[in-house]
Formats: C-alpha cells, structure tokens, sequence
C-alpha cells in the first residue's frame, strides 16, 4: 500500500478504530501490529512476506544466540549480516552485478556472457534489512539485551508506518516504546495530524506537481538546449525529491504518534545548510546516521589518521550510493558526495568564505547549488545522459530563458518559487518565523492553517505518483 492511496485510508481508518481496544494488552497489542504490518506490506505482493520473515527469523534468533553462547558470537553475527546482505544482493544487485561483469567481458574482448537474471525487487527492502541488521549488531556490542518474544521483535522489525521508506529506528529506541501500554495523549494526538497533513502536502502537492515537468525533461526524445531550462529542471528535481522523502517520513512519525510512539525527526531543513558535513546531518538523518555507526566507524573512522579516514569515509559514500540504487549512476552520486567532503576537509573553505561579509549566505548558496549538480547522476538514468544534462547546464551560450519559460509548467514553477521562499524564509529567521506559532494566537490559529492544508491536498493535488525511495 501506499500513503497516497485510498486503500491506504481505509486500512488506516480501520486499524485506528481497533487499536484502543488492543494497545493495552501487551501480546494481543504485538499481535496485532504484526498483523497489520503484514497486510500492510503484503498487499503489494504476499510473497515477499516471506522474505521479511525470513530475514527477520534469522536476526531474532542470533540475537538470543549472541546472548547465550557470547563465545561464539562473532560467528553468529557473521551470519547474520550473511543473511541481510545475501538477500539484498540477491533481489537488489545480482542483475547490476551480472550486467557489470558481462560489460566487463566485452571490453576485455571476451565472447562468454553470463546470464542477466531479472527479479523483482521487494519495496522496502534496504530499509528493512538495515533495521534489521542494527538489532543483531547492537547485541553484539552489548547496547541492547534481545527480546525473547518474536511478536515484540516483528512488531519492531514491521512496524507499517517506517516499514518501506523509513525512517530507519534502532531497536533500542523502537522495543522500549512497544511495552508502553499508555494511550495516547492530546498532544500525540494533534502533533500525529499535523505531521500527516504537512507529509501529504509535500507528497500529492508539492514533489507530485514538480514531478511532472522534471518526468516530462528526462523523458524527452529530443532535450531543450537550455542551461535555464535545466537548472530550473535540476532545481524542481532538487525540492521534489527532498518533498516525496520527507513527506513519507512525516506521515510515518505522524501516524506514529497517533499510536502513541515517536519516531525520530528524519529531515532538518537540508537545503539550508552552510557545510557539507552540515548537510548530511540534515538529510535523511536515520540513515546518515547508520552508516556512521554501523559503516564509517567499524571501517576506522577518524581514530587511525586522516588517510583512514578519508578512505572509510569515501567507502561508506560510495556504499550509501549503491544503497540507493543498483545503477553506477548512484555510485557516481556517493562519489561526488564524497569529493565535496573531502574537498571541505582538505579546504576548511565553509568556515573560512562564513568569515567574510555576507560569506555564510554565500557558503549556504554554494553548498546548494553543488547538491543540484550532484542531483543529475542519481536523476538521471545512465552515465550519457548525466553528461548530457551537466553540458546543457554549464553552457552559458545557450542560456535561453523565454524557452524554458516556454516548456516548464506554470503550476510547477509557482510551486518552486513558493519552496524557494520558504527555505529562505527558515534560513533567515526560523525562531523568529516559530516565535508568532507558540503564542496564543498562533496556536488558536494553527488548527485554521492544517485545515487550509487539508483542503489544498484536496482540491489542488498534482496527478498521483509513486514515492521515490520506493
């Protein structure tokens, strides 16, 4: 199922009118969230529940043998990721792989080619495997005791809101929360809707209006050679992307609290950052944060000198890429992610141009418009048409604003220059601009703006799409 949908409403409507029957009987309440999760994930397609159990099975039962036999626990945390790992490059990269070497072989001049084997990738997968993963690892490392019942740990491992997109919650913050019997208070309640009208406007208004006329520039037999047209493309593509992620993710922390849990804040305003090292700690803030912890560290860090710490820093960029998608392009994506840090540790060039008059308003806009470049291979489906959108956008000779004027949709471009706005607005003075919101007036107001919202979602949504990460 899918946020967007009406299925998906009428699930919800009927697990939130069963739930304050449940929540307060702790196997019935498990039971019943696992349940729910699995219809949730299995309206897709039903088999591939039994990849989640499968995956699942494995890491709760090495996570009581980690526990018991602490002699033999590196074997069986070996295992473990085995397990989560085989099954990603099973489903998600054997084809890449096999594509890979097969264009390998043709340039060495070898005739032999292997087999492309096409499977259908589970949604969610590298989001559920690396949950999943987390679990096993924080036992191993002693920060987390298992669980001994298996409805607590699917219940944890399924839960639907975070199921397919995230975000991705450690264990040791999710399980605690699932013993909670407590209902759910005003505050949970009204914080849930807020953050689920504010998930849909993103979605079905803002990245599904944008999503049409960056669909329409990649789709084109014969592309505009217009640096404007595709810097305004790049840019749409820039805002669409962070409004179909985050607004996902604030739906799942919203239908979260109406629950009664909390999920962690995913997205903090990304594209107002001064740094790059800023920016990661903005952006999709679960997973940046898994792989510091469970990639970047245990590869070094920076505990072994810079040239280690370049090296797992590169790796974990390049692997965060290939997480995204099993296509060189996102590789290349992690590999200019990583150049720009390296660039910035090497340069200090942030801290140094924020020193000058206006330099931290030029060190935000720099860092912006090179995350537009970086979004162009992960865009865009192969490596020539990468080259071929970065050479319309670097050709000044051909800037051509009345065409791209011309062929960008109206609707889009309003809706781009409201987000543009809106970020500079939550650069300039976001305390300030939050300051009116807690006031009296601002909270009798607020309901009257979620109802605008809710109206706006209604009556001025773009044609459906499915979300990105899946």
């Amino acid at each position: 199922m899918q946020f967007n949908s009406l299925v998906f409403i009428i699930f919800a409507a009927c697990f939130f009118a069963v739930w304050p029957l449940l929540r307060a009987r702790r196997n019935p309440r498990w039971i019943f969230l696992v349940a729910a999760s699995f219809l949730f994930y299995g309206w897709w397609d039903w088999r591939f529940l039994f990849l989640i159990l499968a995956s699942g099975l494995i890491d709760f039962f090495a996570g009581l043998g980690i526990e018991r036999f602490a002699r033999h626990k590196r074997p069986i945390l070996l295992l473990s990721i085995l397990g989560n790992v085989g099954s990603l490059a099973l489903f998600k990269y054997l084809s890449f792989a096999t594509g890979t070497l097969n264009w390998s072989l043709r340039l060495l001049g070898v005739d032999a080619q292997v087999p492309v084997t096409h499977l259908i990738l589970p949604v969610g997968i590298s989001f559920y495997t690396f949950q999943s993963m987390s679990y096993t690892i924080d036992i191993y490392r002693g920060e987390l005791r298992p669980t001994r019942n298996v409805f607590h740990f699917f219940a944890y491992l399924s839960l639907f809101p975070q199921l397919v997109a995230g975000p991705i919650i450690r264990a040791r913050d999710l399980l605690p929360q699932l013993e909670s019997a407590r209902p759910t208070t005003e505050t949970q309640r009204w914080e849930g809707l807020r953050l689920i009208v504010l998930g849909y406007f993103k979605k079905v208004v803002v990245a599904d209006t944008l999503a049409f006329s960056v669909n329409a520039a990649f789709a084109a037999s014969s592309p505009p050679d217009s640096a404007c047209y595709w810097w305004t493309i790049m840019v749409m593509f820039a805002f669409q992307v962070f409004c179909d992620f985050s607004g996902y993710s604030d739906i799942a922390r919203g239908l979260a609290s109406w629950m009664g849990y909390e999920f962690p804040l995913n997205f903090d305003n990304p594209y107002t950052s001064g740094s790059f090292r800023e920016f990661w700690q903005r952006w999709h803030i679960s997973l940046s944060s898994w792989f510091r912890d469970y990639v970047y560290i245990p590869l070094g860090g920076s505990r072994h000198g810079k040239h280690r710490a370049y090296l797992a820093m590169w790796l974990t960029m390049l692997i965060s890429g290939l997480w995204h998608g099993a296509a060189w392009t996102f590789v290349l994506w992690g590999a200019v992610h990583a150049f720009y840090l390296s660039l910035e540790r090497l340069s200090d060039w942030p801290r140094k141009l924020a020193r000058l008059p206006g330099g931290r308003h030029l060190a935000v806009l720099a860092v912006f418009v090179m995350t537009v470049v970086a979004w162009v291979p992960f865009r865009a489906r192969t490596f020539g048409e990468t080259t071929a959108v970065l050479s319309r956008m670097f050709n000044p000779a051909h800037f051509d604003y009345a065409l791209a004027h011309k062929l960008i949709d109206n609707n889009a471009v309003n809706v781009l220059l409201i987000m543009l706005g809106h970020q500079v607005v939550m650069y300039l003075g976001r305390n300030r601009v939050l300051e009116p919101l807690e006031s009296r007036t601002g909270r009798l107001l607020e309901p009257v703006a979620v109802a605008v919202l809710i109206l706006v979602c209604v009556f001025m949504r773009a044609p459906s799409s499915t979300f990105i990460y899946f």
